[in-house]
């Protein structure tokens, strides 16, 4: 057994971080191989991005560094996923759920399309991602971390589902960590202000997110990735929590 209170290095070991091709994801998976994992970078549609990350790590340090595709809102492909993940790694220490849809739907106009994508890609699919690699996880003494929002505690406007399903994220991240110690530990990250939306937001808009912020700037996903590891590697007595990375932001608004 893995005595975690001293075997908490990440050289050599597995970690699949979902939507991990771009912006937060590809900048926590440089952040852990750089202190010696192995990353796992799974994408759904961005395949140059992910496969260009893989060359990069793979450059650095060889054969640390893998892509695997799939929808994560599907729980066959999902399952076929992780059995994919587990041959090729023969081992998993950690899985980040960082995949997420983001966009609003203001009531009146949703369909049962967009709950099924926000909900199933910020809610079902770290729940039964983490079923599929429960007994893998369990092996290593692993860990999995969520990526939630600072949403999830407050709403944000014309995004009902998305906020819904984060807010699930953080109970189903509070609950994993109550059934699944002592083996596997369970924490989330809950990220402010970091990357404005890839559609783009009006600088007015942006103006008044940062003045709701105590430290009056945004974040970055360096704080993000500093996070994670933080979580993963000097925080062997921290379960069920889930760290705002916001300046301050969920003190209130």
């Amino acid at each position: 057994m893995v005595d975690h209170i001293h075997e908490q290095s990440l050289v050599d070991r597995w970690v699949l971080i979902t939507g991990a091709a771009k912006r937060i994801g590809a900048t926590i998976a440089t952040k852990l191989h750089h202190e010696g994992a192995n990353i796992v970078i799974h994408y759904f549609a961005s395949s140059d991005a992910a496969e260009a990350l893989a060359k990069k790590l793979n450059a650095e340090r060889s054969n640390s560094a893998i892509t695997v595709q799939g929808d994560l809102r599907n729980i066959t492909n999902l399952e076929q996923m992780a059995q994919e993940v587990i041959n090729q790694t023969n081992g998993l220490y950690a899985l980040i759920n960082n995949a997420s849809s983001f966009y609003p739907t203001p009531l009146g106009d949703i369909t049962e399309e967009q709950w099924d994508d926000l909900i199933g890609s910020n809610l079902k699919a770290p729940l039964f991602l983490s079923q599929a690699l429960l007994p893998h996880l369990r092996q290593t003494m692993g860990i999995i971390i969520n990526i939630v929002d600072v949403h999830s505690q407050r709403p944000l406007r014309n995004h009902p589902i998305y906020g819904s399903a984060k807010a699930g994220l953080g109970m189903l991240t509070r609950s994993l960590a109550k059934d699944l110690g002592p083996e596997i530990r369970v924490n989330g990250i809950s990220p402010g202000a970091i990357l404005w939306p890839e559609s783009g937001m009006p600088e007015k808009v942006q103006d008044n997110i940062i003045e709701q912020i105590p430290l009056k700037r945004a974040g970055t996903p360096e704080d993000i990735a500093a996070a994670t590891l933080f979580l993963m590697r000097d925080a062997p007595y921290i379960t069920g929590q889930i760290l705002n990375v916001d300046g301050g932001r969920s003190i209130g608004w």
